[in-house]
């Protein structure tokens, strides 16, 4: 008798994946439950300067704007970049993207730092879909035209932070609530590194 009720409670709880998934809803559901968790502050970025001090980024590349303007790299040339690797069916890009905002609203009046958040969907509507109608903040951009070699990462959520003299300073894989003041000081003071 007892394996019956197995096989129909594990039956219910397949059912219910189902209809999450094919509703598009898991990843809505995962996403926030990790955003949850971000916010007890338990994950946190490590900054450390990554093993990448002789990697100068790479400024070749253009991305499009959700109103089709495009952007080039290489107009961040000199500043601070802070980039993020997302698209919209990530979980953990989801996760972390309220906490990216509140850090880029904190930060958005330093005048040499700056913030792009590049979708890698393969379509820029999905990309734009996700995006609308949320209250999040920061300069978003679609990685229409690809991505160049700096930017190839294993996994996303990626980010990167490059300081002024075109260095990569922080590299991550994987989500991570950057809306801390330790994080929030070293985007600053990597903004005030001459090139």
């Amino acid at each position: 008798m007892d394996w019956k009720k197995e096989i129909k409670s594990w039956g219910i709880m397949l059912s219910i994946v189902a209809f999450l998934y094919f509703t598009g809803l898991l990843p809505v559901i995962i996403g926030g439950l990790q955003s949850v968790l971000l916010s007890t502050g338990l994950i946190r970025p490590k900054i450390e300067v990554p093993d990448l001090t002789e990697q100068q980024f790479d400024y070749r590349g253009k991305f499009m704007t959700f109103d089709g303007q495009q952007i080039d790299l290489e107009s961040y040339r000199g500043k601070t970049l802070f980039i993020n690797l997302w698209a919209s069916w990530c979980g953990p890009c989801r996760a972390e993207m309220p906490h990216i905002s509140e850090l880029y609203k904190s930060v958005q009046d330093e005048p040499d730092l700056e913030f792009l958040m590049i979708g890698i969907d393969n379509d820029i509507k999905k990309s734009q879909d996700f995006i609308e109608g949320k209250s999040w903040t920061f300069p978003t951009a679609h990685a229409s035209f690809g991505l160049n070699q700096s930017l190839q990462s294993q996994s996303i959520p990626t980010t990167l932070v490059i300081n002024p003299a075109g260095k990569i300073v922080f590299y991550q894989e994987g989500m991570s609530n950057f809306n801390t003041d330790e994080f929030r000081e070293f985007l600053i003071d990597q903004s005030k590194i001459s090139e």
